[in-house]
């Protein structure tokens, strides 16, 4: 292997960028969109009674009746086969982490032996992919195979290239054959429209035009970019995105030179390249940058809808990691790839918007606009601070856990940070010298709450890049998801805690209103208790510091800081009523999802053990013996011809020091594989996850200390891995 690390750093040094030429020469507003079937191309491939019935059912989210679903498909296929598609495919995000697809060809021979090609209503609307064969969590046994896709007309269809061929993809959700979701996108559907409705219905305290109330996404893509053929060399990196051992370099990021610096033309070229390749798909990507460490860079969109930002992230993901090939370069989007350096995350930038053009949380020029953002503002803080443990299992994962309390990434508490400013609101609206507003404090409140909000907060409030829940002006910044992780996991939890506080809020306004209580008086009578009762989840400090962790724990916060534990938030009862009442999942769904979590866990943790024990064993020792094999030959060579000990000394103490490292990487590989043996042995998937948590995954640091002390000693000629610096900063 040390021949294919050498045989990899001749290569990198002959290696030239691939030059991309720059959107053909093109603006971006002429590729944008082009293999979306968007609002121009409907008008254009669609009868008119099509495309008004398609347009009115997406925004009301109703069923596409059978007539209009054929019109729709024809249209479609139309404009895929004059892009150049010869196959359509369901496109859907199972379980697994990544999206699915499987490819059918328009072509077909009727009975009389004629061949055509033929795309209906039916193969538009429903397809049947095998629904044992993807994560269920026991919903389907092996015997009962079947499942069905079913097209989501909210978002559009688009054209994936792969090489020269180009497929139709219809965006899917994807269900069991009794009904039950095993996707991500199903349960964001049903979040989105439970937000929906319970926000309308509080908006229409301030404003009775709203009809619609939308969840928005911005995400921030974190990732790491190294040479395709380093990559390969690791055996870690290939089966596990990760390295597992590799000692942390002179240089890492401690000069803080990396980031926002000059980013390397090769990577330039692929940040290009696959830039251009998302705009043809409606991503609209707009900030690129070096990040904190280095070898990573992150990516940013334009807000949109949830679900269409969803869907665009999953795309994107998948794009990076076609196009990086192109470059001869892997983009890696594990949430730590490389130990001593920072990790990577996906900010989620969580809002809420009104078909009447207006950001709930986004404080208006009125007293009454900027009542109804304090509303839609508290109200979120005390969805967080009475969920806050789901926040947390929403986000939890083996690579997350790497990450998250890394002095580089939120901890694993969960908080809100707001501000300065609208902190002193929130403390001034809490400590009214009445325990009853009354028609003067109204008065008052509609004078003083205008004059107390800053009408431009994206210069008033700072922020806290430690927070894990940050509000930035117009918007929280849920910055603890990790780096791969499906936004909609995150986003799901988000609305129905959301959709759930809303609805309360709107009883308890309800029932003032009802004892007599005016309306303005009544919304700030129940937002003066929200404020109070949710007080404790806001810190505005370090994050990452030990002071934080020991007030968090007076304060009652929860510090899950492993996948396992934090998962058993979502088998609460409190959670089960929460997303039942709110129809996100069944009980039935909801225990399946934990269970697949868990299982997706075990199995990374499994495959990482395995891998740290077949590097050590078939690559660390044989190289690190080849070695000492050498300095032993040395020593004896110098004892033939009668030397003083003491003039190698330093050989015989080496030689000790190999050894003693070996013994113990030994020792510890033998001892993890026992430890895994007994895991895998015990009843039921969360006591497997425990003990491959507590019992298998400690011995990964103590076999890679004593792994990296060797890649210090042993011959550079002779190490069999690509190092750090090699993969960090060769480019």
């Amino acid at each position: 292997m040390s021949t294919q690390r050498h045989s990899a750093l001749q290569d990198l040094l002959m290696v030239e960028g691939k030059k991309v030429k720059h959107y053909s020469g093109k603006r971006v507003t002429e590729i944008f969109g082009s293999h979306v079937f968007g609002e121009q191309s409907m008008r254009t491939y669609l009868s008119d009674e099509a495309y008004k019935s398609l347009s009115a059912s997406i925004k009301a989210g109703q069923k596409i009746e059978r007539k209009i679903a054929d019109q729709v498909a024809s249209g479609m296929k139309a404009w895929a086969e004059r892009m150049g598609a010869t196959h359509f495919t369901h496109w859907f995000q199972p379980l697994t982490g990544s999206t699915a697809e499987k490819h059918d060809s328009f072509f077909t021979i009727k009975s009389d032996g004629t061949a055509i090609e033929v795309f209906d209503g039916d193969a538009l609307i429903q397809q049947e992919p095998d629904a044992s064969s993807f994560p269920n969590g026991g919903i389907r046994a092996t015997f009962e195979a079947r499942g069905y896709t079913a097209w989501d007309p909210s978002s559009p269809a688009f054209i994936i290239e792969t090489g020269y061929g180009k497929t139709l993809c219809i965006p899917t959700i994807f269900i069991a054959y009794n009904g039950e979701s095993l996707d991500y996108k199903a349960p964001l559907l049903k979040s989105i429209d439970a937000l929906d409705k319970a926000a309308v219905d509080v908006c229409h305290y301030f404003d009775k035009n709203v009809s619609k109330v939308a969840a928005t996404l911005g995400w921030e893509q974190e990732y790491f970019v190294i040479d395709e053929k380093m990559a390969n060399a690791r055996p870690d990196v290939v089966m596990c995105g990760r390295t597992l051992v590799g000692h942390a370099p002179a240089k890492g990021q401690q000069l803080e030179d990396h980031y926002f610096g000059t980013i390397p033309e090769r990577v330039f070229e692929f940040m290009q390249d696959f830039e251009q390749e998302a705009y043809k798909l409606g991503i609209p990507l707009r900030t690129r940058h070096n990040e904190v460490a280095p070898g990573q860079f992150e990516c940013a969109p334009i807000y949109e809808e949830a679900n269409i930002a969803v869907d665009h992230n999953s795309m994107l993901m998948d794009l990076m990691a076609k196009v990086a090939k192109r470059h001869q370069l892997q983009c890696l989007l594990h949430e730590k790839p490389f130990d001593g350096v920072n990790g990577s995350g996906k900010h989620n930038n969580w809002s809420l918007s009104t078909d009447t053009g207006v950001n709930l949380l986004s404080p208006g020029k009125t007293p009454r606009t900027n009542l109804m953002f304090l509303t839609f503002f508290v109200n979120t803080i005390k969805a967080v601070h009475d969920n806050a443990d789901l926040m947390r299992a929403a986000i939890a994962s083996a690579g997350n856990d790497h990450r998250l309390g890394a002095n580089e990434a939120p901890p694993a508490i969960i908080s809100v940070y707001i501000g300065k400013h609208l902190t002193e609101v929130l403390d001034a609206v809490e400590s009214r010298v009445k325990e009853k507003f009354n028609e003067q404090d109204e008065v008052i409140l509609k004078l003083d709450i205008h004059k107390q909000i800053p009408e431009l907060l994206l210069d008033n409030t700072d922020r806290n890049r430690t927070s894990p829940f940050a509000f930035t002006g117009n918007k929280f910044e849920f910055r603890a998801v990790g780096s791969e992780a499906n936004c909609a996991s995150p986003m799901v939890v988000m609305n129905t805690i959301m959709a759930d506080t809303l609805k309360q809020f709107k009883s308890d306004v309800d029932d003032l209103i009802k004892g007599g209580d005016k309306k303005e008086i009544a919304i700030m009578q129940v937002l003066r208790r929200y404020i109070s009762e949710s007080k404790k989840i806001r810190f505005e400090g370090d994050n990452y510091s030990e002071a934080w962790e020991q007030e968090a724990a007076k304060r009652g916060l929860s510090n899950m800081k492993t996948t396992p534990e934090a998962l058993r938030a979502y088998e609460t009862k409190g959670a089960k009523e929460l997303f039942t009442n709110n129809s996100i999942y069944t009980e039935r769904e909801l225990g399946a999802r934990v269970e697949i979590m868990l299982e997706d866990y075990v199995k990374k943790i499994q495959i990482e053990a395995r891998m740290l024990g077949y590097i050590a064993s078939n690559h660390i020792l044989p190289a690190t013996v080849n070695y000492q094999n050498t300095l032993i030959k040395s020593v004896k060579g110098m004892m033939e011809i009668g030397l003083d000990k003491k003039t190698f000394k330093a050989q015989i103490d080496t030689i000790e020091t190999i050894n003693k490292h070996i013994q113990v990487i030994k020792e510890k590989v033998e001892e993890m594989i026992e430890a895994r043996k007994k895991a895998n042995k015990l009843e039921n998937t969360h006591k497997v996850a425990d003990a491959y948590c507590n019992d298998v995954k400690p011995y990964f640091d103590t076999i890679r200390y004593h792994v990296d002390k060797l890649e210090l000693i042993v011959d550079d000629k002779l190490w069999p891995l690509p190092k750090y610096r090699e993969m960090l900063f060769l480019r």
